[in-house]
């Protein structure tokens, strides 16, 4: 895995667990439409962030989809 989102970054509204989103989001969308169940807007702020961490293996492939595919890697994820 290439260069990754910082997690000291992280966007307050994230929701505990593996899956998070920093401050670099650029608000694209792609991650809402990949991960719809995981991720949501802040439409205050206009940027992504985690609102539940994935349940089952389709969530997780979709949240690990995301984060390969978000194109300013502002997804991240703790090992």
């Amino acid at each position: 895995m290439g260069p990754m989102a910082d997690h000291s970054q992280r966007v307050p509204e994230n929701v505990p667990g593996r899956f998070y989103v920093d401050r670099t989001c650029i608000d694209c969308d792609l991650c809402r439409e990949t991960a719809p169940e995981n991720f949501v807007r802040l439409d205050a702020e206009g940027y992504s962030y985690v609102i539940r961490q994935p349940r089952d293996a389709a969530e997780e492939a979709a949240c690990l989809a995301a984060l390969e595919e978000c194109p300013v890697e502002a997804i991240g994820m703790d090992h």
